[in-house]
């Protein structure tokens, strides 16, 4: 069987012994399975996979998400992260991709915008720059069990309103296209998850845009005070890529995030496989 080993107190473990070229057993899925209910990160180094290879494992999670239109990938259960051109070359900093780029910065979890959100992502390094572009986690759990019961009060129960345009709006107001708009509307989400037995989970996030039943501006102040709490240090899981990682995460579990890194001069090749979610955040709420 794997090996696991932690990377940080809270979550996130290493995960040995397994070869994903030559796929997983069901009793190595199952293991797998629970490993990322309790851990909410997964990495796997030295996988040197190919996209079907990628997509092959991901469904050891459960089925997969179709990429959603507009992206590179779309159609199909790969999404492609990356500042390299059709040509091979390095994209413009003006280029729609590389603005979808910043856009992954900020805090979010992955198809947050989307009625039953994903439950999973796996993603593969395929190129990685010399400096920056690491992915930070944070976990949500922990945030959660860190609150004051006064703070937890004024969550429970709680829905907020993600809304993918307004999100992808503060990055460049031209970012989303009228199709995209059309197709993701603004969708309600549970603030508190309690789907997993290793605990509950605050769901906020950059689509995060506002809190169902407050006013605007006390909403807005409610989403930035817990993101800033959950966000903080202790909480944080920073994987700094070597080629051929494999990082899975519970979207449903922790928050996530790139960082910066030279993207005029070097490049990123990143490949997502993302595992649907099988209920509303409502129904776990």
């Amino acid at each position: 069987m794997p090996e696991l080993t932690p990377l940080h107190p809270l979550f996130a473990a290493r995960v040995t012994g397994l070869d994903l070229r030559r796929g997983v057993t069901a009793e190595e899925a199952a293991w797998l399975r629970a490993a990322l209910d309790r851990h909410s990160v997964l990495v796997l180094p030295g996988q040197d996979i190919t996209d079907a290879q990628q997509v092959a494992f991901s469904e050891a999670f459960g089925p997969l998400e179709a990429t959603r239109p507009g992206a590179r990938g779309a159609g199909s259960p790969l999404i492609v992260l990356s500042n390299i051109d059709r040509d091979g070359g390095i994209a413009p900093p003006t280029d729609r991709q590389v603005l979808n780029n910043l856009a992954n910065r900020a805090w979010h979890h992955d198809s947050s915008f989307k009625p039953v959100p994903a439950r999973a992502s796996a993603l593969s390094a395929r190129e990685t720059p010399s400096r920056g572009g690491e992915t930070e986690f944070a976990s949500m759990r922990a945030a959660w069990a860190a609150l004051p019961e006064a703070m937890r009060a004024r969550v429970r129960g709680r829905v907020a309103i993600h809304d993918f345009a307004w999100s992808r709006g503060r990055i460049a107001p031209a970012l989303v296209t009228e199709a995209e708009r059309a197709q993701h509307p603004p969708v309600r989400q549970a603030m508190l998850l309690e789907e997993n037995s290793h605990g509950p989970a605050l769901y906020l996030g950059a689509h995060a845009r506002s809190v169902e039943g407050m006013p605007e501006a006390e909403g807005r102040a409610l989403i930035e005070s817990l993101m800033a709490h959950a966000t903080q240090p202790g909480f944080v899981y920073r994987h700094a890529w070597t080629r051929h990682d494999i990082v899975v995460w519970d979207n449903r579990a922790v928050l996530h995030r790139a960082t910066p890194f030279d993207s005029e001069g070097e490049r990123r090749l990143m490949v997502r496989t993302t595992i649907a979610g099988a209920a509303a955040t409502l129904a776990a709420a």
